[in-house]
């Protein structure tokens, strides 16, 4: 496999007619925002292709695909986009698709590099590469693709307030704003507007949080039984990691969640200088400095004891 430029991607595009386009688990606004938008591209061009995700899609992004024709199609060639490993598609896609990926678009700096591969590290999401792919395409910024990618970039750009926001992301937001993207609604949608079951959940994980490193360092916890008790799920987790480092003090926001195979998903939340990725690598997971994710598959004591001998590391 072989890193590729935006225009050699949009060669590759051209070349084939029929797309599977795949997001990663547990899916955010970047991922769906991401897909959806190439999607509609590509529809524009006048080829086929569906999206497609190996967990449920929450409903609050209904308005990426709303009067959009994603059914079953017979696929020449699978994308994955702001999938930075084909173990991240989840393990039944992974084994389904993980070693047939043609084409990654990704803007991850531990992308391992599983296909052929866009990857602009320097990207506050996937959503930008995304959007010069599409201005290269020659397409029409329609405000359905104005959505979708104002939707990836205000999601991992915490509504604009992470260190991942830069002049480029305000004026990309600035451009799909006037092609018509529908921003109070999304704001209103992703960072103002939670179902009852979602804040019984967060009462319960904020109850849980411990404070470690004289409280540089705080850990959230979210059991199943948390989830069954509240009537939550995972669809509607992709803001509840941040809540550890929002407290005063928190260099390191620690969030572990229990899977339902009995595993424990982690992601960290850390502010300068300390390196999100570089603590998630030691676990065999990787993203960005700020923000990144690791999984384990031992009891949950064994996961914090591993977590805090790493992260005191970094405090030394």
């Amino acid at each position: 496999m072989k890193m590729i430029d935006v225009m050699e991607c949009v060669s590759l595009l051209k070349e084939f007619d029929n797309y599977l386009i795949l997001s990663h688990r547990n899916p955010d606004g970047d991922t769906l925002g991401s897909a959806f938008a190439l999607k509609r591209a590509l529809d524009l061009l006048g080829k086929k292709s569906m999206v497609r995700c190996n967990d449920e899609m929450a409903d609050k992004f209904s308005y990426l695909w709303q009067n959009l024709d994603n059914s079953e199609i017979k696929f020449d060639k699978i994308i994955a986009v702001d999938v930075a490993d084909k173990k991240l598609l989840g393990e039944e896609f992974e084994a389904k698709y993980g070693d047939n990926v043609f084409l990654c678009i990704d803007h991850h700096m531990s992308n391992r590099e599983y296909a052929e591969n866009l990857l602009l590290e320097d990207r506050a999401a996937a959503a930008v590469v995304i959007y010069e792919v599409i201005c290269e395409l020659g397409v029409e910024i329609t405000p359905e693709i104005a959505n979708c990618v104002y939707t990836g970039l205000a999601t991992d750009t915490g509504c604009f307030m992470f260190s991942n926001t830069t002049p480029t992301v305000h004026r990309i937001a600035a451009e799909v704003m006037e092609k018509g993207a529908d921003y109070t609604l999304i704001n209103r949608l992703m960072f103002e507007t939670r179902t009852l079951s979602y804040i019984k959940l967060e009462q319960m994980a904020v109850a849980s949080i411990e404070s470690h490193f004289n409280g540089k360092c705080a850990i959230m916890i979210i059991t199943q039984e948390m989830f069954k008790e509240s009537g939550s799920d995972e669809s509607e987790c992709d803001g509840i990691a941040s809540i550890p480092r929002k407290i005063e003090g928190v260099k390191v926001g620690v969030t572990i969640r229990e899977q339902t195979n009995g595993k424990y998903k982690v992601s960290l939340r850390t502010v300068e200088p300390f390196d999100a990725a570089k603590i998630c690598s030691h676990f065999g997971g990787g993203g960005h400095n700020r923000a990144a994710g690791c999984e384990f598959d031992c009891s949950l004591d064994k996961v914090k004891i591993q977590l805090l001998s790493k992260i005191a590391d970094c405090f030394e």
